[in-house]
């Protein structure tokens, strides 16, 4: 069978099969990468403007999230949430194993790191914001809450678009971890594509061009993103 034919969308063929395997891979990679938004930003709120206990507790989860393999990150929250939730089954009368949906254990994972690492670029963005805007803010009569919403968070967002844009594709490489769990996202399918036709190059070739086109596109709409968010912004 010819290359084409394998990974045409015919009857013999593997396209669909990776067409939803890539599907997989962005909608896993966009729910890590939004949950890393959210604990990121709590994690640099806490790191900014927590009291003592908020700092060290923030400190200590991007220290621990950063520091440790991902693919442990993965592991652990995989096995030790199947184990917790036979436990609590078990508990309850039930027999049986009881394992967490790959899909939600791996996104979480993935997400937890991604916000480690999102929490520092806000917390450098936050510290790019001129002191005088903030001045000014204060000098007009703008309440905290107003001065946050109207200077902070797009001016943070402003700046933060350049690091948001690595942490991204980090994510999305970092999906193809997710397949020691079982999820068929890219990798995991051209693993078994490869062991069903006997052809790896074949299948692993197209997963390396998947991974580029999407890790391409996403670099050209980072690139529009920060093009527009600079706007009006004098660069050295």
């Amino acid at each position: 069978m010819s290359y084409i034919e394998l990974m045409g969308f015919g009857p013999r063929g593997w396209g669909l099969l990776l067409l939803q395997a890539t599907l997989m891979t962005i909608a896993v990679s966009c729910a890590a990468f939004l949950l890393g938004g959210v604990l990121g930003a709590l994690i640099a709120w806490a790191r900014i403007g927590g009291g003592r206990a908020f700092r060290i507790a923030a400190e200590a989860y991007a220290t621990v999230l950063r520091g440790i393999p991902d693919l442990l990150v993965i592991y652990l929250l995989y096995f030790g949430g199947s184990t917790a939730m036979t436990a609590v089954s078990h508990a309850l009368g039930a027999q049986g194993f009881v394992g967490v949906n790959a899909f939600a254990s791996g996104a979480i994972a993935v997400g937890m790191i991604s916000g480690a690492y999102q929490s520092e670029i806000f917390r450098g963005a936050f510290g790019a914001i001129a002191r005088g805007e903030l001045e000014a803010a204060r000098a007009v009569g703008m309440s905290g809450r107003l001065s946050f919403r109207r200077i902070v968070v797009p001016q943070t967002l402003r700046f933060a678009i350049p690091g948001l844009g690595n942490v991204w594709q980090l994510a999305l490489k970092e999906s193809a971890l997710i397949s020691v769990v079982g999820l068929t996202e890219i990798l995991r399918q051209a693993q078994v594509g490869a062991g069903s036709t006997r052809q790896p190059f074949a299948f692993f070739i197209t997963a390396a061009a998947l991974y580029l086109v999407l890790s391409s596109i996403s670099g050209w709409g980072f690139q529009r993103a920060e093009a527009v968010g600079m706007r009006g912004v004098r660069r050295a």
